[in-house]
């Protein structure tokens, strides 16, 4: 394996789902790990941290690490009072996600491991452990130069773009794709002809920004939860509908699309599915994208 590499260690969204119809894809929530030499990424800490920590671990390696977080829903910061690596002296550990200072963001992390909610407090941690004070220009780890930006999920909720080893590596973990259209496309009667003008121009900006942060994207790892069905009765709980996020990153001509989140209650039958129905609306619109099911354990090379 090249020094070079992600792996996937938590694809499944809202809660885990440790059963044996799930197993092929996985059961662990939101957690990637990205690696350059001695320095780890970590997107996310949801239950799929604490395998991660545990391999970590038992390797004896202790890698300059960043973890960062999409938001603070619990999938995905749940596994975080169980990452072995900060309960150990020696470790160095950074942290980021929304937040408008490093204390806001401490304080988000910290008080899931608070009473009653957790009998261990991150004062019990061993590692060395800091915060990163938010910046527009984002964030440079190592090799890694991290941008973030907004995306469309309840609270504020980041998507970020990892520059390393002359690649492109997005990721969003939580995003409604075309949130604004289809929100609008309920209630369009209700609107002026003036306010539709208006309407119109906001949908074309706020899509040309979304396709302007993955454009290009050598790896984009997205949201896509819901199928059509399911998205229909979910409308604005903050997911994408798999036909909604094959379509955005053909049209910001993405040359790998990895489908992440998956809903805890598709199986792995439901899973292969929806990845045939992807690759068939790929062909029909004569992408040459691939597209992947993103898989717990899979590890892609760059």
């Amino acid at each position: 394996m090249s020094s070079s590499y992600l792996r996937f260690w938590g694809v499944r969204g809202s809660y885990a789902a440790p059963h044996a119809s799930h197993l092929a894809v996985g059961g662990n929530t939101s957690c990637v790990e990205v690696r350059a030499d001695n320095h780890l990424l970590i997107c996310d800490g949801g239950t799929g941290i604490i395998p991660l920590g545990e391999h970590l671990v038992r390797a004896a390696e202790m890698p300059e690490t960043l973890v960062v977080f999409t938001h603070y829903h619990w999938d995905h910061i749940c596994g975080l009072p169980f990452f072995q690596p900060a309960f150990l002296p020696d470790w160095k550990i950074k942290f980021f996600g929304p937040g408008e200072s490093a204390q806001e963001i401490e304080r988000q992390l910290s008080n899931q491991m608070k009473a009653p909610y957790f009998p261990v407090e991150t004062e019990t941690w061993m590692a060395a452990t800091s915060y990163i004070e938010p910046k527009p220009e984002g964030i440079t780890h190592g090799p890694f130069v991290v941008g973030f930006h907004n995306v469309h999920h309840p609270g504020v909720t980041y998507g970020y773009r990892i520059e390393i080893a002359g690649k492109s590596i997005v990721y969003i973990s939580d995003n409604e794709i075309d949130f604004l259209k289809s929100s609008i496309a309920q209630r369009t009667e209700e609107f002026s002809s003036d306010e539709h003008h208006l309407i119109a121009k906001m949908q074309l900006d706020e899509r040309a920004a979304e396709l302007a942060a993955i454009r290009n994207a050598d790896i984009l790892i997205h949201d896509a939860q819901y199928t059509p069905q399911d998205y229909a009765q979910k409308r604005g709980w903050g997911h994408s509908c798999y036909v909604d996020t094959v379509n955005f990153a053909i049209d910001a001509r993405v040359k790998v699309l990895y489908l992440f989140h998956h809903d805890p209650t598709y199986d792995d039958t439901r899973v292969l599915a929806i990845h045939r129905d992807c690759e068939q609306l790929i062909r029909e619109r004569g992408s040459s994208m691939q597209c992947i099911v993103a898989r717990e354990g899979m590890i892609v090379e760059f």
